[in-house]
């Protein structure tokens, strides 16, 4: 059999589940297969999000604030993920892909434990129960990304099944939000590593080419003067 060592092995994608207190991983979800399209969505959070009507002045924002921002862009991802047992004869599957499918679906649901947890508490009569707090969650798409993230969406699709019904393949669509330094409290491990993925991106920002005015047909007298 001819090999090619060569040849780079792919990187997958992933979720990684992280003990946000001792930042140990507590689960690590590999794709089966990689995306073959994301969907990305970045909305700036504008300090004078009311623009001006016209110009008459009438416009209710503040025109200090018109290019401030009040922190960083609030970041979605949608994608599709697909699971196939049929292209893993090699992989044991008695249960097709329910363990795959129930390890997603367990990264919304708080588990039996806590559940139980919040019933005994308010049968003691507590007054209030705090919200469960699920680990914090990473999406990973090579290293140039690695973002903490909520899951907002997942949708599954069962397309095939075995003689016992088992879901054999699968197509997911999944919704995620980019968890920011607004989101989380200050010191949360979750906000560090925000800002190491916005590091990130300052760094392959300062490794673009610049551009020239002359390609837009301007030149800097023409900026300076406001002629555009």
């Amino acid at each position: 059999m001819t090999t090619y060592a060569d040849i780079p092995k792919p990187i997958r994608s992933g979720i990684v589940l992280v003990d946000p207190e001792r930042g140990t991983p507590q689960r690590i979800i590999i794709l089966q297969f990689n995306p073959d399209t994301l969907e990305r969505s970045l909305a700036p959070q504008s300090a004078g999000d009311q623009a001006d009507s016209g110009g008459g002045g009438s416009g209710s924002g503040d025109k200090n604030e018109a290019l401030r921002l009040k922190g960083p862009a609030q970041e979605t991802w949608k994608f599709t993920a697909e699971i196939d047992a049929t292209d893993q004869f090699e992989v044991a599957a008695p249960d097709g892909i329910h363990p795959q499918l129930a390890t997603l679906e367990m990264l919304v649901q708080p588990t039996t434990a806590k559940l139980r947890d919040a019933m005994r508490l308010s049968k003691k009569g507590t007054i209030e129960i705090s919200p469960i707090e699920m680990p914090l969650t990473l999406f990973t798409w090579g290293s140039k990304r690695v973002m903490p993230v909520r899951i907002t969406e997942l949708s599954i699709n069962e397309s095939a099944f075995d003689v016992n019904l088992n879901p054999i393949r699968a197509s997911l669509s999944i919704g995620l939000k980019v968890l920011t330094v607004s989101d989380l409290p200050a010191g949360h491990r979750g906000a560090e590593l925000y800002l190491a993925h916005l590091a990130q991106k300052e760094r392959l920002a300062a490794a673009a080419r610049g551009g020239a005015l002359s390609a837009l047909g301007l030149n800097s007298g023409d900026i300076g003067l406001g002629r555009v």
